[in-house]
């Protein structure tokens, strides 16, 4: 990863699907002065470290930024005592050299990703079995030990309702589970209800599969349907969440890494 990250071509590969995430490898090449040629042998050194993923939409391949492997080094390396300073002086950094990003932030009153297109793409490889990563995405407890407290509570049949306990009582998000697979694919509708901002957001949807490889699995979650200007909430919590995940299953370890935003925050 930090291979792939040291070239500054590939940064900016990476840069462009921040701005815009989904673009096609038409849409990338117009955006850096170099052939197709070149530019597909970058973004395939950047898929190869994990740090985007793609996926087919008809003819086209759709490549979106993967922002967990990051986020997996994060937790490995800055304590829950540290964060609150890297994440200051990490900000400090990009208001003095970036006068437009602040400029146009202060303007909307939103963070620079609260704009998104409608579509995320979440990937990560644990090292554990189907049947037990499907285990963790339903059970309610062990649910709740690597999404910020937050527990699942459904029967699990196609067409039935869930809701996301908060663990202080109430809920903070629900929806309805659209199509049941176990273990390889779960996709559910997704109502965020944690403030009256995120809930004027509508419904989203949150895709889960589950694709062995060798004695691992990759678990992609597609969380879609979601405004072009959806707040950053609704999905910016995924890459932790997801992290949480491949350290209890890996290590049976609970992540102590405090959540920065809100979701995390009001759990």
């Amino acid at each position: 990863m930090f291979r792939a990250l040291a070239d500054p071509t590939r940064r900016s590969l990476l840069d462009e699907l921040f701005r815009e995430d989904g673009q096609t490898l038409g849409a990338l090449e117009q955006r850096l002065p170099m052939t197709r040629f070149g530019v597909m042998k970058h973004l395939r050194v950047l898929e190869d470290a994990g740090l985007l993923t793609t996926k087919r939409r008809g003819r086209e391949k759709l490549h979106f930024l993967n922002p967990v492997p990051i986020r997996l080094v994060h937790d490995r390396w800055v304590s829950k005592y540290a964060e609150p300073w890297a994440a200051g002086l990490s900000g400090l950094k990009t208001r003095l050299e970036d006068t437009t990003m602040t400029t146009d932030t202060e303007q909307s009153g939103k963070r620079p990703w609260t704009a998104a297109p409608g579509e995320k793409v979440f990937e990560i490889y644990i090292k554990t079995t189907p049947e037990l990563l499907w285990e963790a995405i339903t059970d309610e407890e062990m649910r709740r030990r690597y999404n910020f407290g937050v527990a699942v509570r459904s029967d699990w049949c196609a067409g039935s309702s869930y809701e996301l306990a908060h663990p202080q009582g109430g809920t903070i998000a629900a929806g309805e589970n659209l199509e049941l697979d176990p273990p390889r694919r779960l996709v559910q509708s997704f109502t965020a209800l944690w403030s009256d901002e995120i809930k004027a957001e509508g419904t989203s949807r949150v895709t889960w599969e589950i694709e062995p490889v060798g004695d691992s699995c990759r678990l992609t979650v597609t969380h879609d349907q979601l405004s072009k200007d959806a707040n950053g909430e609704l999905y910016g919590g995924w890459p932790m969440i997801l992290s949480g995940l491949k350290t209890l299953l890996e290590s049976g370890q609970t992540l102590t890494t405090p959540g920065s935003l809100r979701f995390g925050e009001a759990s």
